[in-house]
């Protein structure tokens, strides 16, 4: 239905203070509007419902028969809006919103949560696993956890740990070789992205200048944590984090065959737009992360 007249919800609120102070000027006071705005937008008012609201009496006004049927709806009205606007701030401040890589979020940082969820029990968390460089304008994140560089115009930045790589495979896959003797051995075997620039740069560190890296085919499985998985189950040898995968190693799941890491000088950092530093959810979680990554050393 097409309304003939514009919705005057600015002279709405004008006539609620009204209406509930008996005053023009306490309206005014309260709204931080001039007597003569509030005058102007109960005016307005009137002129939209057909006939007057208020009686004007010197230094005293109140209410007509249509005003006094009006005010009551009016108020219920505002007080819907306002219970409906606490409640979306509320779950918008109430849930923290966080994108970051697939690896870091099942290998880190989830196992570590509930330490966060015990000094902030109010804050609920939002997970979205991506190696995707997301747009905090557009989508409906909070903090992101990127792997990079840091080179990320307009974002605060908190650098949180370095990352060495090193080869590793399941124990048995190594014994259908006769085991691993010394790093060209590790051509045997299918690897985790031969593609990937942390092979060529783990074998030139370990003194293999000759590999066919170039000539195998890319086993792109998306993330470090799926190729540990692919790892783990024998399928070939994957290039990780030592540190995330401390427990696979000790279970005997995984087998680090040489001490030799290498790192290419990238990191993980905790991003987020600058201009929301100061909100009390993202000041909480990045308090909370910077704690966690000191105590561990990082």
């Amino acid at each position: 239905m097409k309304l003939s007249k514009q919705f005057p919800l600015n002279a709405l609120r004008v006539f609620e203070a009204a209406a509930r102070l008996g005053s023009f000027t306490k309206a005014g006071d309260e709204l931080g509007m001039t007597q003569t705005a509030v005058s102007y937008q109960i005016k307005l008012l009137e002129e939209n419902v057909g006939e007057p609201l208020f009686l004007r009496r010197p230094r005293q006004i109140a209410l007509t028969d249509t005003g006094e049927r009006l005010a009551p709806k009016v108020t219920e009205a505002f007080a819907m809006l306002h219970d409906a606007m606490a409640t979306a701030r509320d779950s918008v401040e109430g849930t923290l919103a966080i994108s970051s890589t697939h690896t870091f979020a099942s290998k880190w940082l989830a196992p570590r949560l509930g330490s966060f969820h015990l000094k902030h029990p109010a804050i609920a968390v939002r997970f979205q696993a991506s190696s995707d460089i997301i747009d905090f304008a557009r989508e409906q994140i909070d903090v992101g956890v990127r792997w990079g560089d840091g080179n990320w115009p307009g974002l605060a930045l908190h650098r949180l740990m370095g990352l060495e790589f090193t080869p590793m495979l399941s124990p048995k896959l190594a014994e259908t070789a006769g085991g691993i003797k010394e790093p060209r051995d590790l051509l045997k075997f299918d690897l985790f992205d031969a593609g990937d620039i942390w092979w060529k740069q783990w074998f030139e560190a370990a003194g293999v200048t000759e590999t066919d890296l170039d000539r195998r085919p890319r086993n792109q499985l998306g993330s470090q944590a799926v190729e540990a998985d692919a790892a783990i189950a024998g399928h070939g040898v994957a290039i990780l984090h030592p540190a995330f995968y401390a427990a696979e190693i000790a279970l005997g799941r995984l087998y680090q065959p040489f001490e030799l890491t290498r790192s290419d000088g990238k990191a993980y950092w905790l991003v987020y737009p600058e201009n929301r530093r100061n909100v009390p959810k993202i000041k909480a979680f990045r308090n909370w992360i910077l704690e966690e990554m000191k105590a561990a050393g990082n």
